[in-house]
C-alpha cells in the first residue's frame, strides 16, 4: 500500500451502498474531468519501517552543512535553550490544550499567555501586548492591518527597503486585495538605516505608517526616534519589527523610540532554529489603541471569593464576532512556541538576558575586530548588535566554499540586495567560540587575498 487507509475494500462497498453510489469516482463527477486528470497521483510503493528509517539517513547524509559552524542569522538566530525550556513543552497539559474558551478549566493556559503577553509588553516597551500571532513577518502585516483601522482615511505605506524581504513580502501579500492601500519604499543611507532625507519627502497627509526594522537585516540599530518624529509630524504612525529580539535587551525599547505598535519574531527566545519554523509573533501598542488589536488579549481578574484568575478579556477575531468587526482572522496563539518563550524568558530574568545580549555583542565586536585585522571591511557602518555586513569578493562562491569546508560564513546579500553585491551578513551569537571565529577569519581573509579567478 501506499498509504494507511482504516477502511478494507467491504468497508468501502458498504458505505458506497448506503448512500447509492456505484464508486469512489462517481463523487467526484461534478470536478471536470480535466482537473482530476491533473489531479491524479503517481505514488510509489510504501516502504517497510527500516526502509523508510534508511531512506531518511541517506538524505539526511547529504546535507553536508547541517554540522558546519553557521554564521548565518538574516531573521533566524542560534541560541542556546535550556533543556528545562523542552521538558515543561512536553508536559501532556500544554501539548494537548488548544483555545482557553472555558476559563474554569484553562487556567494553567490562560496564565501562560497572560505572562507572555506580559513578557512582550516589557521587552517592547509599550502598554498591552496581545496572546501572540504566527511569526514576525505575519504580526508586521497584521501591525499595518491595524494601523488602517486607527487610520481609516489614509492609504500610503512607507517601508523602508533596510525592513526583512521576506517581511515585506508577507505584507505586500496581506495587503494585495485591500482597495486604498499603496505600499511605498524607503531606501538606506550609506550607513544602513532609514534614509532620513527620503523618509521626509515621502511623507504626507496620506501617509498611514511607516515601518522599519529594529535591528533592521542588517543587524543596523535603526534610527527609530528620528523616523517616529517625522512620521508624527504627518500625523502618521510608526511600526517596528524586530527579528532578533535579544538586542532589545541592550538597545532602548521600540516604545520609548516613539513606536506606536512594536512587532518581533520571538524565535530566538528559548526556540531552536528549524528549518521553515515554527516561529512565534509579539505584537504590543500603546493604551489607546488596544480595541483595533489583532487576535484575543488574555485578562487577569479576581473570582467571587477574591482569589486570582485568568480570562480571554479581548477576542475580536471572526470566530468570535461577525466577520466585519473582526481585527484578525488568526485562529491560534502558537501556544507551545508562546510557552516556550515564556519559560525562557523566566529563566533568564531582566538581567540573565542582559548578560547574554552582551555576550552577543562582545562576541560580534570581536569577530568583526579580527575580521578589519585581516583587511576584511565592514560596509553599512551604523550601530549594530551581533550582525554586521562585511565585503569579501565574490560572496556568492565564498559561501559555497565555505559551506563545503564546514563553516557557512553568513549570507550573501546580493540574493536580496543586487545593490549590495560581494558582500555577507554576519552573524556571531553566544554559541561561537574562539576557534570558530578564527575559522570564519581564515576564511574570509583567505577570500580577500585571492584573485578573483582563483576563488573557488
Amino acid at each position: 500500500m501506499s498509504g494507511y487507509s482504516p477502511h478494507t475494500p467491504a468497508d468501502v462497498a458498504a458505505m458506497l451502498a448506503a448512500i447509492g453510489v456505484d464508486s469512489i469516482d462517481d463523487l467526484f463527477r461534478q470536478v471536470p474531468a480535466r482537473l482530476r486528470e491533473r489531479a491524479a497521483q503517481d505514488r510509489s510503493p510504501g516502504m517497510t519501517e527500516p526502509e523508510l528509517r534508511a531512506h531518511l539517513e541517506g538524505l539526511a547524509s547529504r546535507n553536508t552543512a547541517a554540522g558546519a559552524t553557521s554564521f548565518l542569522g538574516a531573521g533566524a538566530y542560534a541560541h542556546w535553550v535550556p533543556t528545562v525550556v523542552d521538558q515543561i513543552l512536553l508536559r501532556s497539559e500544554f501539548a494537548t490544550a488548544y483555545t482557553p474558551y472555558q476559563p474554569e478549566v484553562s487556567q494553567g493556559t490562560l496564565q501562560a499567555i497572560f505572562e507572555f503577553q506580559t513578557f512582550s509588553a516589557m521587552l517592547l516597551g509599550l502598554d498591552v501586548a496581545n496572546a501572540s500571532m504566527y511569526d514576525g513577518a505575519s504580526a508586521a502585516a497584521e501591525a499595518v492591518l491595524m494601523a488602517r483601522r486607527l487610520l481609516p482615511g489614509r492609504r500610503t505605506v512607507l517601508v523602508a527597503r533596510s525592513l526583512h524581504p521576506q517581511y515585506r513580502e508577507t505584507l505586500a501579500t496581506y495587503t494585495r486585495g485591500l482597495d486604498g492601500i499603496d505600499i511605498r519604499e524607503v531606501p538606506f543611507a550609506a550607513d544602513g538605516r532609514i534614509d532620513l532625507t527620503a523618509l521626509r519627502a515621502g511623507l504626507g497627509a496620506d501617509t498611514l505608517c511607516v515601518v522599519l526594522g529594529y535591528p533592521n537585516v542588517f543587524g543596523v540599530i535603526d534610527d527609530v526616534p528620528g523616523a517616529a518624529a517625522l512620521a508624527r509630524e504627518a500625523g502618521a504612525l510608526t511600526i517596528t519589527a524586530t527579528s532578533e529580539p535579544l538586542a532589545l535587551a541592550l538597545v532602548r525599547s521600540p516604545g520609548s523610540c516613539g513606536a506606536d505598535i512594536a512587532v518581533a519574531e520571538g524565535q530566538s527566545l528559548g526556540l531552536p532554529i528549524a528549518y521553515g519554523g515554527p516561529g512565534v509573533g509579539l505584537l504590543a501598542t500603546r493604551e489607546q489603541h488596544l480595541r483595533s488589536m489583532p487576535g484575543r488579549i488574555v485578562g487577569e481578574t479576581v473570582d467571587g471569593q477574591g482569589r486570582r484568575g485568568f480570562v480571554l478579556t479581548l477576542a475580536t477575531r471572526e470566530q468570535h464576532i461577525r466577520r466585519e468587526r473582526a481585527t484578525s482572522n488568526i485562529c491560534t496563539n502558537q501556544g507551545l512556541c508562546a510557552l516556550a518563550v515564556t519559560v525562557y524568558l523566566s529563566l533568564l530574568g531582566r538581567n540573565g538576558l542582559r548578560r547574554l545580549a552582551e555576550v552577543n555583542r562582545r562576541g560580534a565586536c570581536g569577530a568583526l575586530a579580527r575580521l578589519e585585522a585581516r583587511g576584511v571591511a565592514r560596509v553599512l557602518g551604523g550601530p549594530f548588535f551581533n550582525e554586521f555586513v562585511v565585503r569579501v569578493p565574490d560572496a556568492g562562491a565564498r559561501f559555497e566554499l565555505g559551506a563545503g569546508r564546514g563553516v557557512v560564513p553568513g549570507f550573501p546579500l546580493e540574493r536580496w540586495y543586487p545593490e549590495l553585491p560581494d558582500t555577507l551578513l554576519v552573524c556571531v551569537t553566544e554559541t561561537h567560540g574562539e576557534a570558530e571565529i578564527e575559522r570564519l577569519t581564515d576564511l574570509l581573509s583567505e577570500a580577500r587575498r585571492q584573485p578573483r579567478s582563483m576563488q573557488g
